[in-house]
Formats: structure tokens, C-alpha cells, sequence
């Protein structure tokens, strides 16, 4: 069978151009970008974060054993997660007849359920929805829509068809709205130059952030999109973004309205946690995808109903019309291991404690709970997964303020820049298929709020308190205070009079006590992270993985990596067990055909210990 994982991609090398300089068809001089980066600055300051990544080429070897070939086997598997990539993972493997059972100790859908909030409903209407946080589908998402192009809808269609384009991302600072384009255009040939005459339209904020800071800003930028692999995976990866940035150097605003601001609103992390690579792949599909570019569709996309309703009931359905067996309430509590592979499993649930015997094992569950399951005898066959210790989880969870009536914000996602608790929101109802008012609480709620909090560890502006030291309704207080600083107006188009009610994610728990806490943190791409996850096959002939920490192509912890992830545990399953079949299909991100001259020069700068041939101002060298 093919091995279609990136870390098996060979790097390229080529020749280079004739010009002398990196990339083809012309290029351009150092100096000559440079000025005209600096040049166009005061217009292209938040859209100049855009431009920050490359698609993976060449990636390392992934940390584990090598595994031995095929061999005949039974078609029995266990599942144990049932969130995004243990239901991938079931659905791949039932769509090839194997007898699958699915384990969940929660929910369906993991992290990416939307929930009902208990008693809010009357007069014939469904309790008001809410969610572990706001559901966002870029357009370089590719796995995961391709799997809801399989999900039958009732009454026909696909959960595919549930998927609606934003028209455009906001941010707010200090009063002011900033826009990212959902379409753009390059003219000629995709090159640095082109790219950066795109950027220099894509959005206005001049003065708001120093001009020779926003031209340091897009130089950073464009060294990034004209990196290698081998400086993204050994340079890069190694270093946050804000060390790539120099954001210590730099400006409030600076930092407020690009780093901080770039970071929150693509992928809601901290620029100072969160790996310069992860940040640069973002930011180039989401350019790729305004632009139309490899296939990818509208850059800002989301449900039009809540996730329940839209993607996770109906995949259940689905799954089970295949023969899925579904077992809710069943904590997995314990691998046994026999002759170097997995000798059986115990779930614990209300009803007491039972055993799987199943012929592939399948760890779906998230790092945190992971780790402390691979106990010694597991390691001792494969040693490479000591490594999940090393990674660290954060907290990102919403909060759903119900309106009386809709605002006007944005048609798409909102960040709030400059705020300590890193929100960003969306607002539901313009979006939804069925009428919110008549739909969802009592008939006095028209419009969802919902709107993640990345940041719980830092002090608001009203009680000086980290999200994670105030109670519920301090976090409600704080986060609509921090909206209002944002907003233009002084926040009037958010007033008390059309506040009906807030809901805060139930995995927050003990909220302003010393025994607060998060029962669903999000893996965090840290420096260095991806050194240390695994591929979803291991050392163990019938263990595999299927979760957001597995590496993917998209590297980030998302729905689509760890749909991805469930697409490799079903292909090493498939590998594994010798039974015939097509393997899953695993997408890549786009990779310009044109930047590959500049990709190839630079893995040779990197190997001679030489910076980026953009990266002019403080070079970082290998």
C-alpha cells in the first residue's frame, strides 16, 4: 500500500535559477521587495499577516517503530473516542466492512458537539444551543468536508450542503473595524511581488500601526512564504511566533493589531505559545484560499444550523445504517498488553466495569487522557510514544451571550484586538437555515453571540482577575466589558436592555474557586511540538491512534487534523489486517508550483547556515 504521510514526502532539490536569484520567471531583488514592502506598509498592515506560511513539503520522520508488513487478521475494532477523529476513523473502517464499536465517555462529537441549554425552552420550541466553541471550516479545509459529502442528510442531501460562506473576517480595535477579504485576485504570475501587490489591497489600516513596523511585519511575512521545508520543520517549528516576529521590539499597537490579532483570529492562539510554523501554514492557506487558489473554497465557512443538528447526529445515523455499534458511558480505563500488542481493554461506566476484546484497538481520545493510558508495558514496546508528555494543552472555551436582537458585527468571524482575553465571536442566527426566535429558548431570543475565550490566564479590565479566578458571572461581565472597549461607540451597539442570558461551556467547572477547572483543553502547537507526536500507527501490531495530536498535514489541533488523523488509523488498520480495499484519501495543502524555485534555494541557504534570502532585517539564521 501507498504510505501517504507526509513525513514520507522526499525533499526536492533542483538547480538554481538562472538569475542567480531564488524562484522563477523573472523574480525579484532583495532590496527591490524591501522597498516596495515598505512602501506599501500603511495599507497592508493586518493583511500582510496573511502571507506568513508555506504548505509542507519535506517533513521529518515521524518518532516511532517501524512496523512490520502485512498479515492476515480479524475485522473487529475498538474505538475509544467519539469525537472528530474517532468517528472519522469508524467511518472509513464501516464503508469498508469492518465490525466496528465506537466507546465515548461523554458526548458524541467530542469537542465538537453543540449542547442545549437545560430548560430554556417553551411555547413548542427547542432549548437554546451552545457549543465548546464556535464551529469555523476555512476553505483549506479538505478532509473533513470530503467526509461530510458522505453523510446523508434526512429528507435527502449532504451534510456538505450545510456548509455556508462568511463574507468577510472582522477584527475590532479601539472603535475601528478592520475587514479580510473572502475573494481576491492576483495579477500575473503567484510570485512574492504579486503576493505582496495583492496584500497591499486586501485591507487599509494606515496609522493605526506604525509604518516601518507594518513594512518589518510583511518582510517577516514574505521570508516565511519563501521558506524551505527543511528551515519550516528545523527553524521555525523551533521558535514562536512571537520570537519570529520580533513582537518584543515592536509596539502595542504592533503587537495588538497584527501579532496578536493574526494569531487569534486564525487559529485562537497565543502568539507567544503557538510555533511561527503552525501560524505560517495557516496563513498561507487562508490567502490561498481567498485568492481560489488549489481547489480551496471560501476562506470563512460555517454551519447553518447548530453542530448537533447539522454534522454530529446525522453522521451518527449514517454510521450505525453501516452497522456501527455505539456504547455511550464507557470511560476507557485500561490497555492490557500481551506479547507486545494489546490483549484486551476495560471501560468503566454507571453500570460497572466490562472488557473489550476486539481485533485493532484504537486510541481516539484527547492527549491529556491519552498519556496517562499508556501505561509501562505499552512503552516498553514503543518507547517513542514517552514523547505525548511533552505536549501541553491551554485553555480555549465559549461563552454564548443570547441577544434580544441580532447586531450588526460582521457577516462571518469577529476578533476583538487589543483585548486581554483574546475573544473572537460569531453570530449564529444570519446564518441558520430555521428562525432563530421561533426555533430555540422562550420567543424572546433572536441572535447567539457565541464567542471563544483563548486567553484565561490573564487579567480583565474589571476585576483585575484571569477568566479562570473570576466566577461565571464575572467572565460574563469582564467579556462584555472587553466587547464594548472593542467595539465602536463606546460598545452601544451592545447594550444591557437587548442582553437576554449568557451560557459559559459546561467543561468549566468549580468557576471562582480554587478547584476550577477544564475538563476539555485544546493541544497547543508549541515550539518544537511537532518533534514529539506520533503517527497513528505504533510499535504495537493493534494499537493505533486517531486524535488531534497525530501528525497531519494541517498540523494543528483541529476538526480537520483530526479527521486526518482518523483517515491514517484506518489506513494502517486496513495495512495492517491485509484485507483489500481502497485506502482512505488524505488531502495535502496547496503548494504553489510557482514558489518552488524559492523552496529548493532555500533548503540549500539552510543547509549552509544562511538566513532566508527575504529575511533582511534581524535574519534569523539556522
Amino acid at each position: 500500500m501507498e504510505d501517504r504521510t507526509p513525513s514520507q514526502t522526499p525533499s526536492s532539490q533542483s538547480e538554481p535559477p538562472a538569475s542567480g536569484r531564488p524562484g522563477a520567471g523573472g523574480g525579484l531583488g532583495r532590496r527591490q521587495f524591501v522597498t516596495g514592502a515598505i512602501a506599501a506598509a500603511g495599507a497592508v498592515a493586518a493583511a500582510g499577516a496573511l502571507g506568513s506560511g508555506v504548505a509542507q513539503a519535506a517533513v521529518p520522520a515521524a518518532r516511532r517503530a517501524p512496523r512490520t508488513g502485512r498479515a492476515a487478521a480479524g475485522r473487529r475494532v475498538a474505538i475509544f473516542g467519539g469525537g472528530m477523529g474517532g468517528l472519522s476513523t469508524a467511518h472509513e473502517l464501516a464503508e469498508r466492512g469492518f465490525q466496528v464499536t465506537v466507546y465515548e465517555r461523554k458526548a458524541w462529537g467530542g469537542k465538537c458537539r453543540s449542547m442545549p441549554v437545560p430548560n430554556t425552552a417553551s411555547g413548542g420550541r427547542q432549548d437554546l444551543p451552545a457549543e465548546h466553541g464556535f464551529r469555523f471550516f476555512p476553505g483549506f479545509y479538505q478532509n473533513l468536508p470530503d467526509t461530510m459529502s458522505r453523510i446523508p442528510l434526512p429528507g435527502g442531501g449532504k451534510a456538505f450542503d450545510n456548509l455556508v460562506a462568511g463574507d468577510q473576517v472582522a477584527a475590532f480595535y479601539k472603535g475601528t473595524k478592520f475587514t479580510l477579504p473572502a475573494k481576491g485576485s492576483i495579477i500575473g504570475t503567484l510570485s512574492p511581488d504579486s503576493l505582496l501587490a495583492f496584500l497591499q489591497t486586501a485591507l487599509n489600516v494606515a496609522g493605526a500601526v506604525p509604518v516601518v513596523e507594518v513594512g518589518y511585519f510583511l518582510q517577516k511575512m514574505i521570508a516565511f512564504v519563501t521558506s524551505g521545508p527543511k528551515r519550516r520543520y528545523q527553524q521555525w517549528e523551533n521558535m514562536s511566533f512571537s520570537q519570529f516576529v520580533h513582537a518584543e521590539k515592536m509596539s502595542k499597537a504592533y503587537n495588538e493589531l497584527l501579532v496578536e490579532m493574526f494569531t487569534g483570529t486564525l487559529v485562537a492562539a497565543k502568539p507567544d505559545k503557538a510555533n511561527a510554523h503552525t501560524m505560517g501554514l495557516m496563513a498561507e492557506a487562508w490567502v490561498y484560499s481567498t485568492l481560489g487558489l488549489g481547489g480551496y473554497k471560501a476562506p470563512d465557512r460555517l454551519l447553518n444550523a447548530p453542530t448537533n443538528e447539522a454534522l454530529i447526529d446525522p453522521w451518527v445515523a449514517y454510521l450505525k445504517s453501516l452497522g456501527v455499534t455505539f456504547q455511550s458511558d464507557a470511560t476507557l480505563t485500561r490497555l492490557d498488553v500481551q506479547d507486545k500488542k494489546i490483549s484486551g481493554a476495560q471501560v468503566t461506566g454507571a453500570s460497572g466495569t466490562s472488557t473489550v476484546d476486539a481485533d485493532y484497538y484504537v486510541l481516539a481520545v484527547p492527549v491529556e487522557r491519552a498519556v496517562p493510558l499508556l501505561n509501562d508495558q505499552i512503552l516498553a514496546v514503543d518507547p517513542s510514544l514517552k514523547s505525548l508528555r511533552e505536549l501541553t494543552t491551554d485553555w480555549m472555551n465559549g461563552i454564548m451571550i443570547y441577544l434580544r436582537q441580532p447586531i450588526d458585527l460582521a457577516k462571518g468571524h469577529v476578533a476583538y484586538a487589543g483585548q486581554p482575553w483574546a475573544l473572537t465571536s460569531i453570530s449564529q442566527a444570519q446564518f441558520w437555515k430555521k428562525k432563530f426566535g421561533t426555533t430555540y429558548g422562550n420567543g424572546q431570543v433572536n441572535e447567539c453571540l457565541s464567542i471563544d475565550l483563548s486567553a484565561w490566564d490573564k487579567p480583565g479590565i474589571l476585576y483585575g482577575k484571569a477568566a479562570k479566578d473570576c466566577t461565571s458571572d464575572q467572565i460574563f461581565k469582564e467579556v462584555v466589558a472587553q466587547l464594548r472597549r472593542a467595539l465602536p461607540w463606546n460598545g452601544i451597539i451592545l447594550q444591557d436592555a437587548n442582553i437576554h442570558s449568557y451560557f459559559i461551556d459546561p467543561a468549566i467547572t468549580g468557576n471562582g474557586t480554587p478547584q476550577v477547572a477544564n475538563d476539555e483543553p485544546l493541544l497547543i502547537n508549541r515550539p518544537s511540538s511537532w518533534n514529539y507526536r506520533p503517527e497513528a500507527a505504533t510499535a504495537l501490531p493493534n494499537l493505533f491512534l486517531a486524535s488531534d495530536y497525530v501528525r497531519a498535514d494541517i498540523n494543528l489541533a483541529t476538526m480537520e487534523g483530526a479527521n486526518e488523523a482518523g483517515r491514517k488509523a484506518a489506513n494502517a488498520i486496513l495495512d495492517a489486517s491485509g484485507a483489500d480495499g481502497t485506502p482512505a484519501k488524505l488531502f495535502k495543502l496547496y503548494q504553489p508550483n510557482e514558489f518552488k524555485g524559492f523552496f529548493d534555494d532555500d533548503d540549500r541557504r539552510f543547509d549552509r547556515g544562511e538566513a532566508n534570502f527575504f529575511d533582511l532585517y534581524d535574519p534569523a539564521k539556522p
